[in-house]
């Protein structure tokens, strides 16, 4: 079922779904960027059709909307706690196929590893369901093509931007009659099917090779380059680490908040243990430490797929222009090398 609609008459079917969904889109916000004047583009909930930025992809991943930078988990007394709690309406996530295909791969990490279900993901992320937006091929940095994370079939609706209006494919029919009475149109929705960037993923298989690899020197490039801000894994859609921190109120110690806030393995003192030591003590260890994570190590825990997804977000905010696309690139050219002198030998 397809429908063509008005700028006004998106604008009403976004009325409708606001009274019984939270909407949740891409967002500009004006001078709020890394640099004097420059914007910020972040998920937000939008109230209009002008609200959603459709044309360019967002700094920071949809992912902000299920699992916040800060989140508070409890909150204390010197006698008491109380679970957090977390608001019941549910929440319409408008997104590109890489940022929904994200959420499959964080599932994987916050429900049933290991028989553990992270409650504070769970009741967010039940509540959800996706609208895709349209892509024509992405950025500069975008190589989603190569991950295999262009397509998904996890979406209530497709949408197709224009500066004219909305096309819509409704795939779940709970959310046909908000477009009662609009003008049909035939759409279905289209994903991409090429991207400017393309990676080689890295066989990784033979753990001699990854052994040798480890001590490779390419990775020695990114102790001049890498300055350890961990801007790459705040804008990551699949990264899940995070640390806890409390709040402390006013002047008594004994009541306050605990939170969870995302953390970084690219940070200097991450991995750092009782006695101060590290297990990675330099930034070409942090560095090789998260792109076989990212390649090679999460495909060989669950079996399905990397944990990458191709958004090119951790290129884009990276202050030394690092990209992860030429990282990897230097990592399949580096196994080849391998390879090739083992065999030699």
């Amino acid at each position: 079922m397809g429908f063509s609609l008005s700028v006004s008459q998106a604008d009403a079917v976004l009325r409708a779904l606001k009274k019984d969904y939270r909407v949740y889109a891409p967002k500009r916000f004006p001078k709020q960027g890394r640099y004097s004047d420059t914007d910020i583009i972040r998920y937000a909930e939008v109230d209009s059709f002008a609200d959603i930025v459709w044309d360019t992809k967002s700094d920071y991943p949809a992912k902000e909307v299920i699992t916040p930078i800060q989140q508070a988990i409890f909150y204390f007394t010197e006698d008491e706690y109380r679970a957090s709690k977390v608001k019941t309406k549910p929440i319409l996530l408008l997104a590109r196929p890489c940022d929904i295909n994200a959420q499959r791969i964080q599932a994987r990490i916050y429900a049933g590893n290991g028989g553990y279900d992270d409650l504070y993901y769970i009741r967010v992320r039940e509540l959800v369901k996706f609208a895709v937006m349209d892509c024509n091929g992405g950025d500069d940095t975008c190589f989603c093509v190569s991950m295999g994370t262009n397509r998904t079939d996890d979406y209530a609706l497709a949408l197709k931007f224009s500066a004219d209006g909305l096309l819509v494919q409704v795939a779940d029919e709970s959310f046909a009659p908000y477009f009662q009475d609009m003008p049909q149109a035939e759409y279905s929705h289209a994903f991409v099917e090429e991207n400017e960037l393309k990676v080689t993923i890295p066989d990784l298989s033979d753990k001699a090779v990854r052994m040798a690899l480890k001590s490779h020197s390419m990775w020695q490039e990114y102790n001049s380059r890498c300055i350890s801000c961990g801007a790459c894994t705040v804008a990551c859609s699949t990264c899940t680490c995070f640390t806890t921190r409390d709040v402390i109120y006013g002047v008594n110690p004994e009541v306050g908040e605990r939170r969870r806030v995302t953390a970084s393995c690219q940070i200097s003192g991450f991995d750092q243990m009782a006695g101060q030591s590290e297990f990675r003590s330099t930034a070409a260890d942090r560095m090789r430490y998260k792109v076989l994570h990212k390649f090679h190590d999460y495909k060989a825990r669950f079996g399905e797929e990397h944990m990458c997804v191709g958004c090119g977000r951790c290129t884009h905010r990276c202050p030394e222009l690092i990209s992860i696309t030429a990282t990897v690139n230097k990592v399949s050219a580096a196994v080849e090398e391998i390879k090739a002198s083992m065999a030699s030998q």
